[in-house]
């Protein structure tokens, strides 16, 4: 990769590590918003090992310094909650532009990573469902385990249908393989059928 993609990646990186928010990884304590982009970059480059530049580069800022929106500034109600998922949409982008711009990439390459940040074109744009592929692969790796702990088991059914339904064949035999816990395995049965969580 050309030195201005591993500055765009540094300076990306260099904002998530202000997370306050920390997880302990092999008794070591990371920011969690950079933890989460590691893990994102991962399963993007396992499902596609040439993801373009731009790709790549969207996934590394998808959820860049999402700690200072937090979701307790909107309302409490569903029409909050997508405000607030568009707010950050559009907060993820253009912050991402400035780092982009500031490193010298040209305006195309830029209005392309604005573009897969958003997710315009999804699913149409085979880029953008790579991006929502690797998006859902990291829900069920990494966080479906702690929503079902403490949630509601209609609220985890209802998040495992609408990730399922974004996911690509590809993607959805990756989840298969992943060693769920025979609970977290019984929440797919429920979710998705029997057949299709065992097939």
């Amino acid at each position: 990769m050309n030195p201005r993609f591993q500055q765009a990646i540094a300076l990306i990186d260099a904002e998530n590590s202000r997370d306050p928010n920390v997880e302990i990884i092999n008794q070591q304590p990371i920011a969690r918003e950079l933890l989460y982009s590691q893990r994102l970059t991962d399963w993007l480059l396992r499902l596609e090992p040439a993801a373009s530049e731009p790709l790549q580069l969207a996934a590394r800022a998808q959820h860049i310094c999402r700690w200072t929106i937090p979701r307790t500034k909107y309302p409490a109600t569903r029409v909050g909650y997508h405000q607030w998922k568009n707010d950050l949409r559009k907060f993820h982008a253009d912050l991402t532009s400035q780092i982009l711009a500031k490193v010298g990439y040209d305006a195309s390459t830029i209005a392309r990573v604005h573009a897969l940040n958003l997710k315009e074109g999804f699913p149409q744009d085979p880029e953008t469902r790579t991006l929502e592929d690797a998006l859902c692969l990291v829900f069920l790796q990494f966080q479906f385990a702690p929503l079902a702990e403490k949630a509601e088991s209609e609220k985890v059914i209802n998040a495992l249908r609408k990730s399922w339904a974004k996911m690509t064949t590809n993607a959805r035999a990756a989840a298969l393989i992943m060693p769920f816990s025979s609970s977290q395995r019984a929440l797919l049965d429920r979710a998705l059928g029997h057949n299709q969580v065992t097939s």
